[in-house]
């Protein structure tokens, strides 16, 4: 593993997963992941998070080859997550005189994945947001950012470079080719969408959570932004667009006006519907479209898009006199992510019986600031003409509500 060089005194430990199918064994990872850890040679020596266990080897001979001889003194752990602790155990086994840093509830967590954990008073600092850490040329404040994503979770601030280290918080999907600098790529076509994928899905129920951190990290004087996934943010103009992106994700505001239909279709007959009302929004030019099919297309790519655009329309099937069990699991996510602010219609396909729509009423019913749009109506087997004709009604309905929006 080849330590990137931050600056003077900072470097980054980059441990990259391509082979990975699956983060959490649910979410795809066609470009794969990173693991970040950061190094900080001083008058003291200080990890920042430890790496996941797939790329553990690499880690630990990069921080021999960082410490060059001398002894790790800290080991900060923001988060205790698996993927981000992996190899805490080695460390301070390798290095017995190091201290480790981290919140109460963390340390609980740790012991739960790691029973055999159990450091004294002299190696064990639990955080709170008095916690400071001096290192010599550099001071660490620590602030709570709990539920950002899982509640054990603290950002730490080091004031002498203006670095936030934010685990979890502004990382991404997707594994860095060479560069490590949001600014040494086009950011937004080549990884905004990884980076909203992976909010939306890993962090994004905690809306609150993350609005009260922002509103934390407001007041600080941020130069760099170094998450435990991902590109690093250097520049006043990456930073600034990242914290945008956040505070706007976790408003559950839309970034663009567009509608993302998401249907079920067992013979295809739902998936004509969905491509017809993708026709009718067209000739209304009612902003970007997407089409989905939720048995096929991986859910995180279905949820980020959902997020993303201002309108939805959900065609729900039943099957066994329910709704359609994709579409179904779709919806229940949608409202476990507190998926809100946005508007949506629902469109139905029966052949017999079955109480599918009002199944998916129900589910998005919970929702606080949804907002239905258009008639909702059902079809039987198969689009009719009658049935187009109400499309296009929904299109048009779709189209004058992105108007009055606007």
């Amino acid at each position: 593993m080849i330590p990137h060089k931050l600056d003077q005194h900072f470097y980054m430990l980059c441990g990259i997963d391509r082979r990975l199918a699956k983060f959490e064994n649910m979410f795809t990872l066609p470009g794969g992941v990173s693991y970040n850890s950061y190094f900080l040679d001083d008058e003291k020596t200080v990890v920042l998070d430890s790496i996941d266990h797939a790329v553990a080897e690499g880690f630990i001979a990069g921080v021999e080859d960082l410490l060059q001889g001398r002894d790790l003194d800290v080991l900060v752990c923001h988060h205790a997550e698996p993927d981000h602790c992996a190899t805490i155990v080695q460390l301070m086994e390798k290095y017995p005189h190091c201290q480790l840093y981290v919140s109460a509830l963390g340390y609980k967590i740790l012991q739960q994945f790691h029973p055999q954990i159990s450091y004294g008073e002299d190696r064990l600092v639990l955080l709170d947001e008095t916690t400071t850490l001096d290192t010599g040329k550099h001071r660490f404040s620590f602030i709570k950012a709990a539920n950002v994503h899982w509640p054990e979770v603290f950002f730490s601030f080091e004031e002498t470079t203006g670095t936030l280290f934010s685990a979890d918080a502004f990382g991404s999907f997707g594994a860095p080719a060479g560069y490590i600098y949001a600014d040494q790529c086009d950011y937004d076509r080549e990884w905004l969408y990884e980076n909203r994928r992976y909010y939306c899905n890993i962090v994004g129920r905690q809306g609150a959570a993350v609005q009260a951190a922002l509103q934390k990290i407001s007041s600080l004087e941020i130069k760099r932004i170094c998450p435990v996934h991902g590109l690093v943010f250097r520049t006043s103009e990456s930073i600034a667009h990242i914290l945008e992106k956040y505070d706007r994700w976790s408003r559950y505001a839309a970034e663009d006006e567009g509608t993302v239909i998401v249907y079920g279709s067992l013979y295809n007959q739902s998936a004509d519907l969905a491509d017809t009302l993708a026709a009718y929004l067209a000739n209304q030019e009612a902003g970007n479209i997407r089409a989905y099919d939720v048995s096929k297309t991986d859910i995180s790519v279905i949820i980020a898009d959902l997020f993303r655009f201002s309108h939805a329309v959900f065609i729900c099937n039943n099957y066994n006199t329910e709704l359609y069990p994709p579409m179904d699991a779709l919806l229940r996510e949608l409202m476990m992510l507190n998926w809100d602010n946005h508007a949506y219609s629902v469109v139905g396909n029966m052949s017999w019986g079955g109480r599918g729509v009002k199944i998916a009423e129900e589910i998005l019913a919970k929702g606080k600031h949804l907002k239905a749009v258009g008639e909702s109506f059902t079809i039987k087997s198969s689009p009719k003409q009658a049935d187009r004709e109400l499309a296009q009604a929904l299109a048009l309905a779709i189209a004058q509500d992105m108007q009055a929006e606007a």
